[in-house]
């Protein structure tokens, strides 16, 4: 049986400890370029691959493909990667996380114009700020091995990486 005392008792120290939990700084690495996504590991960052997609409509879907090699200089072994973005013009709650195709040398993603079960979709992201214009951006469902591009919603503008 609780007592009256005992719950307020508790209340009162769940109550005391969130501050203290709000006023944690964070002390990792922060990312040297503005409006860049960078591959959190540990204790080091590595720079996503920034370009522009090109698209393409079909009669089906919208094609979009990034330029350059195969596949991205930028990789991880995290399944589930975590990113850090310095938010000067970029809105990291409007990035959105496709996996690409490889096909004859050139990195895709189509988009069709009517959304069926097989259609390919954003991957969940969560989004939390770290402080002033730090932000951390992780993955919420597992990414096979492969390559993958955050790109802001409404944007041509791509970041590129691969899980390995």
């Amino acid at each position: 049986m609780r007592t009256p005392g005992l719950l307020l008792t508790i209340t009162v120290l769940a109550a005391a400890s969130m501050p203290m939990a709000a006023q944690e700084k964070y002390t990792g690495p922060r990312p040297p370029k503005p409006d860049v996504p960078f591959l959190y590991h540990v204790d080091k960052l590595i720079e996503t691959e920034s370009g522009t997609a090109t698209s393409q409509e079909t009669k089906d879907a919208t094609v979009y493909s990034i330029s350059g090699p195969a596949a991205s200089s930028a990789r991880t072994p995290m399944a589930e990667p975590i990113f850090l973005v310095q938010a000067e013009k970029l809105k990291p709650d409007s990035l959105a996380l496709y996996r690409m195709e490889t096909r004859n040398g050139v990195r895709t993603v189509s988009i069709p114009k009517k959304v069926g079960k097989n259609s390919p979709r954003p991957i969940r992201l969560s989004v939390k700020q770290l402080g002033g214009t730090l932000y951390r951006v992780e993955a919420q469902e597992y990414c096979e091995i492969g390559e993958y591009c955050l790109s802001p919603e409404g944007s041509n503008q791509s970041f590129c990486f691969a899980v390995y």
